[in-house]
């Protein structure tokens, strides 16, 4: 069993530093922050046997709240191990501001300069990571990440200032961090000479970039284009700007467009992957008997049973596939095939429709054709 102390348990990377630990075995995690007794920290790094030193202050009322909470703290810590004689390892978390001559850069620096003294008297193992903005889940808005207050303000409807839009900026996604921090407490060869380390993967954007691409996941709801999500950057970004909706705004209606034939709702629009829609018929109700040159779909019967039938339109011979919810199968339709869909069953059917393009009213790519 090994245990580990992690100071800023309540903090941004504690908490998702915390839930990372709990899912390894045979390890016992200590919490302290900055609410707890200084007896309790004295407590918890006699037992330990390796520390994530994460508690720190970056936007105090006063300046010396620095010293306090970025070098007091961190001297405390290096003096208990000190008298206990453990050359335990330490994961700081410095930031980039320690190159800067600002309070908290200066206090940054200092704490940097006392775990590295420890690690050279006591030859024990540190690891320093001067982090870059960090943005991700449960990170605190309006307070030291422009990432969370864009998506917190830009989810709430509220503005946001931007000074100079093409400030550039360097950012690390919170998962990064914690897988890269996780695999520390089991890597077995050191070297002990090496005290600075980082984040492999960084994303640079610019203040107007990163605006215009939060803009643009909130608009998810009102146009249901989603933008390309196999870009990393952009992947992390929506799952940050997710975490910050209100639990009563988790939801939100579809604009359905109902006829005699049932209802139909789109979903999902992408450039890059197409459209998703939904669509309900009543019994007997036939859709389609249309060709596509260039578009191709998928349909999936959910609930009820259907009749599908494809043609070649230079063809007469019939391909029929009777599907239903008892064995759900997509059935693909390919260009130059004139298709319909009915349902044949006793109630109301639910199919689920894929396009590969978003249909465009001036350029349907759609052409009756009785089957």
């Amino acid at each position: 069993m090994k245990t580990i102390l992690v100071t800023g348990s309540s903090g941004f990377i504690g908490k998702n530093l915390i839930e990372g630990l709990q899912r390894l075995r045979e390890v016992e995690i200590k919490k302290f922050d900055i609410e707890d007794n200084i007896n309790t920290l004295s407590a918890y790094v006699k037992e330990a046997d390796f520390i994530f030193h994460l508690a720190g202050v970056n936007r105090p009322k006063k300046t010396m709240e620095f010293e306090i909470g970025n070098v007091n703290l961190t001297k405390t810590i290096v003096s208990l191990l000190g008298k206990l004689k453990k050359p335990i390892p330490i994961v700081f978390s410095s930031s980039i501001q320690a190159i800067k001559n600002n309070p908290y850069g200066i206090s940054k620096k200092k704490a940097e300069k006392i775990i590295y003294n420890y690690s050279k008297h006591n030859r024990a193992k540190i690891y320093i990571y001067r982090l870059p903005n960090i943005f991700g889940k449960w990170c605190r808005p309006n307070y030291n990440s422009v990432v969370a207050t864009f998506c917190y303000n830009i989810s709430h409807r509220l503005n946001i200032s931007i000074s100079d839009e093409s400030k550039k900026i360097e950012l690390v996604y919170i998962d990064d961090v914690i897988d890269e921090f996780i695999k520390l407490v089991s890597r077995e060869q050191e070297d002990y000479e090496k005290c600075y380390y980082r984040i492999k993967r960084t994303f640079k954007t610019t203040l107007g970039e990163l605006a215009k691409k939060i803009y643009q996941l909130r608009d998810i709801r009102k146009t249901l284009i989603v933008p390309d999500l196999s870009n990393d950057f952009m992947k992390c970004l929506h799952a940050t700007y997710l975490s910050y909706l209100d639990k009563e705004n988790f939801s939100y209606k579809l604009d359905l467009k109902t006829d005699q034939r049932g209802d139909l709702a789109e979903l999902i629009k992408s450039g890059h992957f197409g459209q998703i829609f939904v669509s309900t018929s009543r019994k007997g109700i036939i859709r389609g008997n249309h060709y596509h040159n260039t578009k191709v779909e998928k349909f999936c019967v959910l609930k009820g049973k259907a009749i599908i039938k494809l043609r070649h339109i230079f063809e007469d011979e019939v391909l029929s596939f009777y599907v239903s919810e008892d064995k759900l199968e997509v059935v693909d339709i390919p260009p130059g095939y004139t298709h319909s869909i009915e349902n044949i069953g006793g109630k109301e059917m639910i199919v689920l429709f894929w396009a590969n393009e978003i249909f465009n009213p001036e350029k349907p790519d759609t052409y009756y054709c009785k089957v």
